[in-house]
């Protein structure tokens, strides 16, 4: 177990197995950026984490689920890829008494809180963390996002479980900072300039010096510019409320910046 506290991270996690395929999926170089920010994470860190906590902008319940299995299986939730893409392996194990330890901390901030063990780790999940860890060799909880999308609640469920920061789990938000499919394949001038306008606000909020304000804005993001345009559906900007719930204060910062067919994607870090 690490003997630090451990930061929270918001990342990106592409576009199906985007980072496996061959040919590509776009131009050339489209995904280079984001794999490299990924596979820098573990030396970023300083310290290798007991285990990781995941959630996944693919995984929705009508109450937060834990996933308490030993050895998860993979859940191949992406449609139309090329046939090797749904051979992919991450044989990482499962983190029973982590899954425990945050279902318990869940109860005790008066979270109704249900577990699973039978459902496959989701693409959100195994796509970036092969890049991450490669070797498996941290084990993985994965926590689902609450079906009401409030962002509110997103973020005192990130408060209720910040002190595993603190026993050496590594929380970590999996989506988009931008997620509208349409756009990815349309290249609407219209949906570009919004998704730059939202992609400054979300980095302006979270870089926001008075962790109070951070949260207030965050838990209405749906009224900053451009909103609506880079997210349809929250579900992918979810994890995020979860990472800044958990910083416990810490400060926020960007830590990757990028443009994927043309439009912003960001990644962030507390602490």
């Amino acid at each position: 177990m690490t003997s630090t506290r451990l930061p929270t991270l918001f990342i990106p996690h592409g576009g199906g197995p985007c980072f496996f395929m061959d040919p590509p999926m776009g131009p050339p170089g489209t995904w280079d950026r984001m794999a490299a920010h990924l596979r820098g994470i573990d030396a970023s860190l300083g310290a290798r984490p007991q285990a990781v906590l995941v959630i996944s902008g693919h995984w929705e319940a009508p109450r937060p689920t834990v996933h308490v299995g030993s050895n998860p299986s993979l859940l191949f939730d992406y449609y139309g890829f090329p046939e090797d893409t749904y051979r992919l392996t991450y044989p990482v194990a499962g983190a029973p008494a982590v899954a425990a330890r945050v279902r318990a901390l869940l109860d005790g901030a008066s979270f109704a809180a249900d577990t699973e063990a039978e459902r496959g780790l989701d693409h959100g999940v195994f796509i970036p963390f092969k890049l991450v860890y490669p070797d498996a060799d941290v084990p993985i909880v994965q926590l689902s996002l609450r079906q009401d999308l409030d962002p509110a609640a997103h973020i005192a469920i990130g408060r209720a479980l910040a002190p595993l920061r603190d026993e050496g789990v590594l929380i970590v938000g999996s989506g988009m900072s931008f997620h509208n499919l349409r756009a990815f394949f349309t290249r609407d001038a219209t949906v570009q300039s919004a998704g730059e306008r939202f992609d400054a606000w979300l980095t302006e909020a979270v870089e926001q010096a008075d962790p109070a304000e951070r949260d207030a804005r965050l838990s209405h993001w749906d009224a900053a510019p451009g909103a609506h345009a880079a997210h349809p559906r929250a579900e992918h900007l979810m994890p995020l409320m979860v990472a800044a719930g958990a910083a416990d204060g810490d400060a926020g910062r960007r830590t990757y910046s990028d443009r994927v067919f043309g439009l912003p994607q960001s990644a962030f870090q507390f602490g």
